[in-house]
């Protein structure tokens, strides 16, 4: 939820709605009951706190989302279009800044751990879940769109799947620029942490800022009105090289180029399932005759077509009174 609604901010966007579509395994499944209260409470307790509403989705189930369920989450927002801010580190010595909340070691291989087969001995690999705090999220939106309401940022990135080295090195791509880092100067939450963790931390409520030239106090002021960091800990670069540095320490180099354009591209072999031959292959004039009555019984029964209020009576669909047509109710005319 916290990333999403960052993708919308980090473009100068006002975050105004949720959304979400989940697929579940089928409901007979103790563990799937689980794992479908935690997600939908997940997307509740984030949401419901940071004040935006949710105002639609969907739920579905069936047997091939059983080991690993698919949460999508969408966030909407408004902002004009030339004011729209982008994700570029384009001069060449600009500083980058970290801002919002400190490191810590959650999230790290985050995004690894999402693409798993979920099963008991899962609970052991809890650092890889992120922590999110919805209350610092609040802040972090208000404190990022009054940097660009007074034009104080070059460019402005979500800090999503492996934190630093992504984001770092998807803001340099687009020009083709390099970046330095020095980790030292990251803030952090936890002792000890690595150089290689401070690079992977998933951590959410931050943000990677490339400040307008000379703005880094007052970006630095705004931060700190709202009881947020804002710090420098790197700049950009021309030799199209990721640079990390533990104070005067090199500790890891690599061409930015490999880490975004050049990366391999996985192409899966696709293959029909014979189910799908068969279904398709039905002669629909040979259907068995079935009683109405009892055929709309059963298919009101079906989880994926039965009312859903347990679900949406969860999330909070009126914050910001701007919701016309809430769910269960059909749009009643003005």
């Amino acid at each position: 939820m916290g990333g999403i609604v960052r993708d919308i901010f980090t473009m100068g966007a006002r975050p105004i709605a949720s959304l979400n579509s989940l697929r579940f395994g089928e409901l007979d499944d103790e563990r799937v009951r689980e794992l479908f209260a935690g997600v939908v409470a997940g997307i509740a307790g984030y949401g419901n706190c940071l004040g935006i509403p949710t105002v639609g989705g969907e739920v579905y189930f069936h047997p091939c989302y059983r080991g690993n369920p698919l949460v999508n989450a969408m966030c909407v927002g408004l902002v004009k279009q030339d004011e729209i801010a982008l994700a570029v580190a384009s001069d060449i010595d600009s500083p980058i800044m970290i801002v919002g909340a400190k490191t810590g070691r959650d999230g790290i291989h985050g995004a690894t751990f999402a693409s798993e087969e979920l099963s008991e001995a899962s609970a052991d690999k809890r650092p890889s879940v992120q922590v999110g705090d919805p209350f610092m999220e609040k802040l972090l939106i208000e404190a990022c769109l009054e940097l660009i309401a007074e034009d104080l940022v070059a460019g402005m990135q979500d800090l999503g799947a492996a934190g630093l080295t992504s984001s770092m090195a998807e803001c340099a791509a687009k020009k083709g620029r390099g970046v330095e880092v020095d980790v030292l100067k990251v803030p952090r939450r936890e002792l000890g942490m690595t150089p290689y963790e401070v690079m992977l931390s998933e951590s959410q409520e931050r943000m990677l800022i490339v400040p307008r030239s000379g703005c880094e106090r007052r970006i630095e002021e705004i931060f700190d009105k709202w009881g947020l960091d804002a710090t420098v800990i790197g700049r950009v670069t021309g030799d199209g090289m990721f640079r990390v540095y533990e104070g005067e320490n090199l500790v890891g180099e690599v061409p930015v180029a490999a880490l975004t354009d050049d990366c391999p591209v996985y192409r899966r072999q696709g293959e029909e399932p014979p189910y799908y031959k068969e279904l398709k292959s039905m002669d629909l004039t040979n259907l068995p005759q079935l009683d109405p009555l009892e055929s709309l019984k059963r298919l009101l029964g079906s989880p994926v077509i039965a009312s859903k209020k347990w679900v949406y009576t969860q999330y909070d669909h009126q914050v910001m009174i701007n919701t016309v047509t809430v769910p269960g109710r059909e749009m009643q005319p003005f």
